[in-house]
């Protein structure tokens, strides 16, 4: 491979065309897009500019360009369940959740529906407690008051529980909401029998000649249940706070510019792809697009990370979210809703947030096994009491059996690995890490080797001319003005680089004639009635020019890590130029980072050999592979995996895609290409490596968390379970309470829940 056949990062743009899709009231497509802001996605040629209802099908008017797409809604715990409408999970029965986050959307039904139980049930519960109480302070308690009192809550209060739990047996996929329904329902009607009916129990249920009631027990039950699962579905909200925080990044309304001149304020919504939108000083960029007119720095941190605001000018891009620091400009609007960089990032953590971990499928496997075990359990323990329990007898053995079902609850189990995977994907989205799916997110922490491509991955992307080297009678001007006035017709990055350099130098490039462009060579043309040839040796050659001389003097510009191009005039050598893609002011310290973690760093570029390993001593890389082809950086990861490694590979070229995909983690730089960012399930927004060793740092931390509350919810399961049976009554001669139980079964999962919420605070620098 040539110095000149380097390939160069590619940007291509995708914008998507929509179109309506019409079901025939004339039974025929508009031959022309109707006129007006609103339309009938049903009959061709309705339109309208106000909001309304069709005059032919009377469908509601939908405004142009605002996407009508349907929210689907998911379980937090089983992201596999996907339904059109909100419910509860068949799985688990928790509340569905929407799959789209919005800025603006509020507290969540679920999360007000809980609250307004919560309190209600509060209310009642805590005077039934009191006169539960009644024989111990003296009161004359009627049971039909207890009754009264216990009643709302459990029927209402209770009601999402015993319809989940209905449906968990329905289904036949038992999980926590059976557990909770046959507990409290088992007390409540129990205690409604007894005070019904109290004469057909038998003798071993009384105490005192009187048959207890558990009206106070189910009631507290309930109440405690609710305040578990409110204060959960609240902590589960703060979880895509960093979602909600880089929406609101975005402005709500844009300036946008007539073809006549005026203006006027549109909604985000009503921006569409080709409007000129005009951004003053201090204002947020609204949407992606391009300068068309005017100069400003733009401060990107929002978006990157970085606090340097940077330089735009006619041509350069802009991103939606980040903030006009200086100048006024007009843009045009080139990705706009769901297309915008924010709204993918969104997308992207949201995607994650759902998705599973492998470690997920431990919990899974226990979890499947686990509600009908504390069944069993708990039938095994009232028949015990039961059997040799003290009198009454059968009141023991109803109050274990109670308990066990009630403690035994395995929501702090099904939550451990899924809100420690929210939380940490939404921890690396602030810092610039976008993580797709949770399988990464476990993998990343036991990367050993990183494969990198070169350029725009450890070099800025950018190649500049950095040597101008006049050979024999040539001068430094005449030789660079030859060379940019030949590459003015090339499209090759390098022909780019020299052509900067020569304006850089004040130099303008004459007109050349007779272009003709020599794959994997160069390019030769005629300036001035002068034969001019740019390119390799190979090309120089064969047009018969003595190189040895200009080799010599441009090995050693490569082992500066420069890409060298030989020019001759008239069959002379007339010079070289070298040319070179500047590191990243950053990727020093982040390989220093990646090397005292003990990963193996290889780069694999189509560099040449040279120019490659130059680059490698000077960054201090393990290993350098020069030359290859997309295939060969494919076939150099899966060789590693071969080994035993654990490998992830980063770039940000198409000819990087096959390897990112193939790697056990690809990562993609932000500032690739779109290809790259589809093939890798790791983003670094920055395009900085040091994102690498965060994004390290941050499965370290997810993963210890995730143990941690699997250990958690294993111990106390195992610990609890016994103990609600009554194992401790022979030695201590106390037997849990169903209200302890209860307050014990939500005080894990809010532990659970806090514990992975400190992951918000994790430092990954």
């Amino acid at each position: 491979m040539t110095d000149r056949d380097e390939a160069a990062n590619a940007s291509p743009e995708h914008e998507g065309s929509g179109h309506c899709c019409h079901h025939g009231h004339h039974g025929a497509a508009a031959e022309a897009p109707p006129s007006g802001d609103y339309i009938c996605a049903c009959c061709p040629g309705v339109a309208s500019d106000e909001p309304g209802n069709c005059p032919h099908c009377g469908m509601a008017l939908q405004h142009v360009g605002r996407s009508e797409a349907k929210t689907q809604y998911t379980c937090p715990m089983h992201p596999e369940v996907v339904r059109d409408e909100p419910g509860s999970c068949p799985e688990c029965g928790m509340a569905l959740e929407p799959m789209t986050v919005t800025a603006d959307e509020g507290r969540s039904e679920e999360l007000l529906a809980m609250t307004r139980r919560f309190w209600a049930s509060l209310v009642l519960s805590l005077p039934l407690l009191i006169l539960s109480m009644g024989g111990h302070v003296g009161l004359d308690v009627a049971g039909w008051l207890q009754a009264v009192l216990a009643t709302p809550v459990v029927v209402w209060g209770g009601a999402p529980f015993f319809a989940r739990g209905w449906q968990s047996l329905k289904t036949r996929r038992l999980n926590m909401f059976t557990l909770i329904a046959l507990g409290t329902g088992a007390a409540y009607a129990f205690s409604l029998l007894a005070l019904v009916f109290p004469g057909i129990l038998p003798d071993a249920f009384k105490a005192g000649g009187e048959v207890p009631l558990y009206f106070e027990s189910a009631a507290m039950i309930v109440t405690l249940i609710l305040l578990g699962q409110m204060l959960e579905i609240r902590a589960r909200e703060q979880t895509s706070g960093a979602l909600k925080a880089l929406l609101d990044l975005a402005p709500p309304q844009a300036a946008r510019v007539n073809d006549d001149g005026t203006e006027a304020s549109v909604a985000l919504a009503d921006v569409q792809v080709g409007n000129r939108l005009r951004v003053r000083p201090g204002e947020k960029v609204p949407v992606d697009g391009e300068v068309l007119e005017g100069s400003t720095s733009v401060d990107e941190s929002t978006i990157t990370g970085e606090a340097m605001p940077v330089a735009k000018a006619a041509g350069d891009t802009v991103t939606g979210g980040t903030v006009n620091a200086e100048g006024g400009f007009i843009m045009r609007a080139e990705r706009v809703g769901s297309d915008t960089l924010l709204a993918r990032i969104v997308d992207l953590v949201a995607q994650a947030q759902r998705s599973r971990a492998p470690v997920q499928g431990l919990a899974d496997r226990v979890a499947a096994v686990f509600v009908p075990a504390v069944i069993a359990v708990s039938v095994v323990a009232f028949i015990a009491w039961a059997a040799v329990g003290p009198e009454p007898a059968l009141n023991y053995a109803l109050v274990a059996a109670i308990s066990v079902l009630i403690i035994a609850c395995p929501c702090a189990l099904g939550l451990a690995t899924p809100m420690s995977v929210m939380v940490g994907v939404g921890r690396g989205a602030q810092e610039g890490v976008l993580i797709r799916d949770a399988t990464s997110l476990q993998l990343l922490e036991d990367v050993d080797t990183l494969v990198c491509d070169k350029t725009g991955t450890l070099t800025q992307g950018r190649p500049r001319l950095v040597s101008v080297e006049p050979f024999g009678d040539t001068a430094e001007a005449e030789l660079l003005g030859a060379a940019a006035a030949a590459e003015q017709g090339s499209e090759h990055p390098l022909a780019a680089a020299i052509l900067a350099g020569a304006r850089e130098r004040s130099i303008t490039p004459g007109m050349v004639t007779d272009f003709q462009a020599v794959t994997g060579q160069g390019v030769r043309a005629t300036l001035d009635g002068r034969t001019i040839l740019i390119g390799n040796a190979e090309l120089l050659a064969s047009a018969g020019v003595a190189t040895a001389s200009l080799e010599q003097r441009a090995d050693g510009l490569r082992c500066q890590g420069q890409t060298v191009v030989l020019v001759a005039i008239d069959g002379a050598p007339a010079g070289l130029l070298g040319v070179a893609d500047p590191i990243k002011a950053t990727t020093p310290e982040a390989l220093e980072q990646l090397h005292s973690a003990g990963i193996r760093v290889v780069m694999c570029t189509g560099d040449n050999e040279t120019t490659a390993r130059a680059v490698a001593l000077e960054l201090g890389i393990d290993e350098v592979r020069s030359g290859v082809s997309p295939e060969d950086k494919h076939e150099l990861v899966k060789a590693l995996q071969r080994e035993g490694r654990t490998v992830a590979m980063a770039g940000d070229g198409v000819n990087d895609a096959p390897a990112l995909a193939a790697a056990d983690v690809g990562i993609a730089m932000g500032s690739g290409t779109d290809v790259a960012l589809e093939s890798a399930p790791v983003t670094l927004v920055k395009g900085d490596l040091r994102g690498v060793a965060r994004a390290r740092r941050l499965s370290a931390a997810t993963m210890r968390n995730i143990r941690q509350n699997l250990f958690f919810a294993f111990a106390y399961n195992t610990a609890g379970v016994p103990v609600a049976a009554g194992v401790l009554y022979p030695f201590v001669g106390v037997l849990l309470s169903p209200i302890i139980a209860a307050a014990a079964m939500s005080a894990s999962s809010i532990c659970v829940v806090t514990n992975a919420l400190r992951l918000r605070r994790s430092r990954l620098a």
